[in-house]
């Protein structure tokens, strides 16, 4: 145990950063923006709450209307967002930290009622999910979402690469793209939800292609150093199926990748070790793992076998506001309340106790 949080203490160059720790906070919806998508005004609370992580990664935050696709989820994309993060990077830097915001598009995963535009959802195909999402009318069927145009997949790069920039005007260190966990990215990934005949279906280098230009005009954009991606390999819901050719989609996709030399590639492990393995080694640069419900003595387990550089976690560090200090004093963690995770105000957000001087903990 002592080894493993030997490992995980030790700082380390995550793009052009230097970070104190090997700790990230995934990113976590947790639905408390106003309804234009602007962060909630406690949301500076929350992240820097959480700044002696290494690197915090922020909730999943749409880069267009089209975007969207729960309610109340923040956005990048207009003043007001730049505004409101803004508020955000500044206390999170105030308190020696680093923070990323995730850049997510749910392509498909969205309802009208839930968007301000309150049109159809659009996809790489018009397949249903065949889920359903809640809404301010209770839980509803997503209906089919409307086939992307060739030119509305370019426009929708043109829409990650305006977001990323607005998020390094609001003081952002650096964006990480959401291309995991059944959204618009992995729906290219996914024969089951992409069936197109132009260069964005068919072929494994096809349905790879758009997170490719994403991050390729990310890069331009703000810097390679700057900029990063989530996967989510073999991931099987909402009616995502990579089929047989989905590992070798992946080798290629970070073996490509791996050529723009990003900040990091962060994994949401589904258990392929075999594939896990190969992109450490197609891989270069910092990974970042998260392997979901990893118990409490594993912990660094990953990064002092050298398969991850850093390792992110979840539910932990949204019940504990001093994960590492608890990590370091081998302190008892809170337990995080699922009812409180999606919406609501300061309960079960801000308000989870943390340690004092005396070891024992207070609010």
């Amino acid at each position: 145990m002592e080894n493993l949080m030997t490992s995980i203490f030790a700082p380390v160059r995550v793009g052009r950063y230097s970070l104190p720790n090997r700790l990230v906070m995934a990113p976590m919806t947790r639905s408390r923006a106003a309804f234009d998508g602007t962060p909630g005004e406690l949301a500076a609370d929350y992240y820097s709450q959480r700044a002696g992580l290494g690197l915090v990664v922020t909730e999943g935050t749409q880069p267009s209307d089209d975007g969207q696709g729960y309610l109340t989820t923040p956005g990048i994309y207009t003043p007001a967002h730049v505004a409101g993060w803004r508020k955000i990077t500044s206390v999170v830097h105030e308190k020696g930290g680093h923070i990323f915001i995730q850049l997510m598009h749910v392509g498909r995963m969205s309802h009208p009622d839930n968007t301000p535009h309150h049109r159809q959802g659009v996809a790489p195909s018009a397949i249903a999910p065949g889920t359903g999402m809640f809404t301010a009318a209770g839980m509803q069927d997503i209906p089919t979402p409307r086939a992307l145009t060739t030119e509305e997949v370019r426009q929708t790069v043109t829409d990650f690469r305006h977001a990323a920039r607005s998020a390094i005007e609001a003081g952002a260190d650096g964006i990480e793209i959401h291309g995991a966990n059944a959204y618009l990215v992995q729906q290219f990934f996914a024969p089951s939800a992409n069936t197109r005949t132009d260069e964005y279906g068919g072929s494994i280098e096809n349905r790879a292609r758009f997170a490719i230009e994403v991050l390729t005009a990310i890069a331009a954009e703000i810097g390679t150093d700057r900029t990063a991606v989530r996967l989510s390999p073999g991931t099987a819901m909402w009616g995502i199926d990579e089929g047989p050719e989905g590992p070798d989609l992946y080798r290629y996709l970070v073996a490509e990748l791996d050529k723009l030399g990003l900040a990091y590639v962060h994994i949401m492990h589904q258990g392929n070790e075999a594939l896990l393995a190969d992109i450490r080694k197609l891989w270069r640069q910092p990974l970042i793992l998260n392997r979901p419900g990893r118990p409490r003595d594993q912990i660094g387990a990953d990064v002092a076998s050298g398969l991850a550089d850093l390792e992110a976690y979840g539910q932990m560090v949204l019940a504990n506001p001093d994960f590492v200090v608890r990590l370091k004093t081998n302190a008892a963690m809170n337990e995080a309340d699922p009812k409180t995770f999606y919406g609501g105000a300061a309960k079960g957000y801000i308000d989870y106790p943390v340690l004092s001087a005396k070891g024992d903990t207070s609010s």
